[in-house]
């Protein structure tokens, strides 16, 4: 492998996630994938930490900046992290029955998520930009001043924390359509509030992912060198950028990498 191509690359990747909020591990996955020869369970795994870094800076900036909701981010972490470390409980007992097996599963794991990911993300795009009068079903908004509210947060939160853990995608970008379908969060707060529950998650989701023996540290670094200066890039030149347009070209070329993965 050439690792002067994977910080350049990763440099990109940073760039499109900075100015699109896309998740880098939908993009940087596959990336490792298909460029870069990794046998998928690396290539999650070695996400899984390098993302890390980029949402513990990202919420560290929001915590200080009070741009995030704190009892949200919470309730989300407690049902999270114990989801996400199921999701590697799972990971392990597949490994069991050899490498291979375990690179099987996850390659079509992260095929079907991305997929799924992108039609959802896709669809709420397309209703918003070509029938912003539709009135849809109204979704019930979750109370957290309420046992019930705080179980339904928790229970979403496990939900999405398993398949965190098992395929290092959804971290942020799933996070983020259940923070605007039942939290009716503003966009000041919304952003931040992502950003922060996916950094405990993945703190706990990378720490299963060390105990599976699959991370490559020679993989994070290098992404590490490109990712994290890319996202700042990224944010800046999203002042002035159609959003639009570019999404709708990131989710169209995410849907031919699913497809790829699956089949």
């Amino acid at each position: 492998m050439d690792f002067l191509l994977l910080p350049l690359f990763s440099f990109i990747v940073g760039i499109v996630v900075g100015l699109t909020g896309i998740g880098g591990a939908s993009l940087i996955t596959p990336m490792l994938i298909f460029v870069f020869q990794v046998p998928p369970a690396i290539a999650v795994s070695s996400d899984v930490v390098a993302a890390t870094l980029m949402k513990v800076v990202g919420s560290i900036k929001h915590w200080q900046q009070q741009t995030l909701d704190v009892e949200v981010v919470k309730w989300l972490a407690l049902g999270s992290v114990p989801g996400s470390l199921f999701g590697v409980a799972i990971l392990h007992l597949i490994k069991q029955n050899g490498e291979q097996s375990l690179n099987n599963i996850m390659l079509h794991l992260l095929g079907v998520t991305i997929l799924l990911v992108t039609v959802l993300a896709l669809v709420q795009m397309l209703l918003l930009t070509f029938f912003p009068q539709l009135q849809l079903p109204e979704i019930p908004k979750f109370d957290l001043t309420t046992q019930l509210g705080c179980l339904q947060t928790i229970s979403v939160g496990a939900f999405l924390g398993c398949v965190v853990g098992l395929t290092s995608v959804a971290s942020g970008s799933m996070f983020a359509l259940v923070l605007i379908a039942f939290f009716r969060l503003d966009a000041k707060k919304l952003v931040g509030t992502d950003i922060s529950q996916a950094a405990i998650l993945l703190v706990f989701t990378a720490l299963g992912h060390l105990t599976l023996g699959t991370v490559d540290w020679s993989l994070v670094f290098p992404i590490w060198l490109g990712s994290v200066p890319g996202v700042l890039v990224g944010a800046k030149i999203c002042e002035v950028a159609p959003q639009k347009p570019l999404r709708f070209m990131i989710y169209f070329i995410l849907m031919i990498v699913s497809l790829k993965l699956v089949y």
